[in-house]
This record gives C-alpha cells, structure tokens and sequence, in this order.
C-alpha cells in the first residue's frame, strides 16, 4: 500500500492537497484501515503525506513559501555537490548520467509527463549519490521528493519543469571538470525551475479507479 500511494502520489495521479481517506482504501484495495493507516504513517515520514489532528490525512500541498524554501535549499546544497563531482568524476558516472539524459528526452517525444518528473528527479538525487555525501544526498532526496509535489501543484501548462538540455550542458561542465561553472549552472537551472512555476492550482473529486488504473 505504501508503494502503491507513494507512487500515485509521485506520478501526479494523487494531487497535493486531496484528502486521503481511510475507508475508501481500504475498501479499494480490500484491506483493513490498519494496513492503510501504516502506510499513511510512512508516507507523513517522508514528507509526502500530511497527518491533520481530527482532519485525517492528505497528500502534503507545500505553500509558496514553502516552495521557495525547498528551491533555496537546493540550490544551496546542489551547487556545492555538483562541485565536488566535478573533481571526482567517473566514467561511469558520466555514462549513468548520460544514460538518463536520454530516457528524460525519450519521455519528452513521448509527452509522458509521469516519467519525465520521475526521470528528471533520479537525475538530481544520482548526481547527489555520487558526492559521496550520504547525508547530504538523502537530504536532496527528499528535497526532489518535495519538489515533485510542487510540480504537481504549481508547473505551468507547456513548460517542462526541468529541461533534459539543463542536464546536458550540467553533464558536459562536469565532464570538463568545471566544478564552479557546474555550480553556477546549477543554480541557475533550479532557479528557472521555480521561476517558470504558477502559484495557483485547482483540482476536482478524487477517482481511486482512475488514480490506480493498471497499478
């Protein structure tokens, strides 16, 4: 059940702010409440579901506030990664890089907005991983885990939210071993990110059929 929420939750297919209520899961999926209510717990641990006193749970809707936040984080913590990558790079790395450069361009051709936020973020939290800072890394994994909440809320239709080319020339600085070029270029790209974002956002009456339609 985790899995499965986390992932509808990832994918857009469950908006931030809607609210999630045991019952109708539970009957959904045909377990029990304690099994979802579980779940739920998890999900609020990892920042992607909120748990309300007497209101229950909803997919978490960061504020404005919160989302510039999160961007300013990054871009502190990002540019600084980056850098080190720059000077301990790998071949390997560049390939794995590389790699999902390409599957991002594929899901753009193929519009598949789904996998290009999924895509465009492991491509934020691998390049974290290769720092060889696992604090720091799991902190930009959560952070991307944020921000793929406010894609979902806040992107503005027709704009992708992080341009596979961004990730180009980011791949071609390090490969050069520019670390500060890599850093400028880093907070630059994030803070186009945030920029191209519309602070406003509506949603309709939440479908769990449509919501796990083939999961």
């Amino acid at each position: 059940m985790h899995a499965a929420i986390y992932e509808a939750v990832m994918d857009h297919r469950l908006p931030p702010g809607i609210k999630l209520t045991e019952e109708a899961f539970a009957e959904f999926f045909g377990v029990s409440r304690t099994i979802i209510r579980k779940a739920l717990y998890r999900l609020s641990q990892q920042s992607v579901v909120e748990l309300r006193p007497n209101r229950g749970a909803v997919v978490a809707s960061p504020t404005p506030a919160e989302t510039h936040d999160v961007f300013q984080a990054r871009r502190l913590i990002e540019r600084e990664l980056i850098r080190r990558v720059s000077q301990s790079r790998t071949k390997k790395q560049l390939d794995e890089l590389k790699a999902l450069v390409r599957l991002e361009k594929s899901a753009q051709l193929a519009r598949d907005a789904r996998a290009l936020v999924r895509l465009t973020g492991e491509f934020h939290v691998r390049l974290a991983q290769f720092a060889q800072s696992p604090v720091l890394a799991n902190v930009v994994a959560s952070l991307v885990s944020r921000t793929s909440l406010i894609i979902a809320l806040y992107e503005a239709p027709g704009v992708a939210a992080c341009p596979a080319h961004d990730h180009s020339e980011l791949i071609s600085l390090i490969e050069a071993g520019d670390g500060a070029a890599a850093a400028q270029a880093m907070s630059q790209h994030l803070a186009e990110i945030e920029d191209h974002l519309d602070l406003t956002t509506t949603h309709g009456p939440l479908d769990l059929n449509k919501v796990f339609d083939g999961a």
